[in-house]
């Protein structure tokens, strides 16, 4: 027995542990106390008014990403149960030469996202490995609220064909717009409807290595996935360097064949089917199929490593608590020895071709929308949406009066000259 840190989910435990347990920590990332005395005016104490020359924790908006650099940030690391610890499936990756893509968007995800006060003007690549709620659920809101969270960038979004093309991407998307026909054209009618503006783009889900993307440098492909069918995981190549992000998936040929080697390999994970029945209330059954079957075990889960031996792996979508993150620790290292991190919301990897540093991000909790990237071009909403007689018959005079009044000092302070719509109908002769 061995005296060692276990570094998992952000959270740093100092225990009494096996060398076999233990998580390893790539020691070319951290900063001696030297190292950090020699970086202070005086060679010996930290500036008492500068930054320290030494950040274990990532805040967004604050560092510039190198030009071969690739930053990962987990905006979603949990499960179909709701829970605010962790959102579900979803991962950001951020490239030095300033692309920017979204992998899976499950329920929760989009306000991990805004809380990286990333402009979303810049976020207009979305990839989703499957049409489960859990990992592509916050996509509709995602679209729909754009425009009043800044963006006028036309949104583009990858998906699988369907075994059946009503459960395509494809048709996905168009029962979307269907189902929030009514949402759609409000929204257009008061902010900038170029934000609305949808590019669907679907792949055939049964491609082996597939590329779907090939733009600026940048190179996604595509394998097929076993978890149900019409599911895929993905592979992003750039500047040398590889991210592998495998969605919902079992361990499979696919994946050993195309994922090996990878710089960053996200996998999924989850609890033992024994810790399901406690847990989640489910039946023998039931825990098995969901925990082994449909998705990957942990001792699987570090078997798959073994075979594709990534500089750097990374295990999600389960309930990352101080107890589960124990257990799914022991479970992977009966079958895997190198580095890897159990994921949580925030977690943050920085890739280059000398290594992976792992750390925890810092959201702002009360952030606002970033700002727009490009001039806005509101419509008339008056004209973009045609109003019902009905409704319009329903403003209160005196209050719209107040109303009127407060846009006219509106107006008077900021030199424009914005008309009242509703409130200035009932005074127009």
């Amino acid at each position: 027995m061995s005296r060692k840190r276990l570094v998992c989910g952000g959270s740093v435990l100092l225990v009494v542990v096996a060398a076999a347990l233990t998580l390893d920590v790539d020691v070319r990332w951290r900063v001696s106390a030297a190292e950090a005395a020699s970086k202070s005016p005086s060679g010996r104490e930290w500036s008492r008014t500068k930054p320290f020359p030494v950040q274990e924790v990532y805040y967004p908006g604050t560092e510039a990403l190198g030009k071969d650099e690739m930053r990962v940030v987990a905006c979603g690391t949990g499960m179909p149960q709701p829970r605010l610890k962790q959102a579900a499936a979803c991962f950001l990756v951020e490239l030095g030469n300033g692309d920017k893509f979204i992998f899976d968007m499950g329920e929760g995800s989009f306000e991990r996202i805004m809380a990286l006060g990333i402009p979303l003007d810049q976020l207009d690549k979305v990839f989703l490995g499957h049409l489960h709620l859990d990992h592509a659920g916050d996509f509709p809101a995602f679209y729909f609220t754009g425009p009043v969270n800044n963006r006028l960038t036309p949104l583009r979004v990858w998906g699988p064909s369907g075994v059946k093309p009503e459960w395509g991407t494809k048709a996905w998307a168009d029962f979307m717009l269907k189902q929030w026909g009514w949402e759609k054209a409000g929204r257009g009618s008061a902010v900038d409807p170029r934000g609305l503006e949808l590019e669907v783009n679907e792949f055939d889900w049964t491609g082996v290595n597939e590329v779907i993307y090939d733009e600026n440098g940048v190179q996604i492909r595509t394998l097929p996935a076993i978890h149900l069918d019409q599911s895929v995981s993905f592979l992003l190549d750039w500047n040398g360097l590889r991210f592998a992000f495998s969605s919902d998936t079992l361990p499979n040929k696919w994946w050993r064949e195309h994922a090996t080697g990878a710089d960053l390999s996200i996998h999924e994970c989850f609890i033992p089917p024994q810790m399901m029945m406690e847990r989640y209330g489910m039946a023998p059954s039931e825990a098995v199929y969901v925990g082994t079957q449909g998705h990957t075990a942990a001792a699987a889960f570090g078997k798959i490593m073994s075979l594709t031996r990534p500089k750097h792996a990374v295990c999600y979508h389960f309930q990352n608590d101080f107890d589960t993150q124990i257990v799914v620790a022991e479970e992977i290292r009966k079958t895997y020895d190198g580095p890897f991190d159990l994921a949580i919301d925030f977690m943050t990897w920085n890739v280059t071709k000398g290594g992976v540093r792992t750390r925890m991000g810092v959201p702002n909790e009360e952030t606002f929308p970033a700002p727009p990237q490009r001039e806005k071009q509101p419509p008339d909403s008056m004209t973009a949406y045609q109003w019902t007689e009905f409704s319009l018959s329903g403003v209160e005079p005196e209050s719209a009066k107040v109303t009127n009044e407060l846009i006219e000092a509106f107006n008077a302070r900021n030199g424009t000259d914005v008309a009242p719509g509703l409130t200035g109908l009932p005074f127009k002769e």
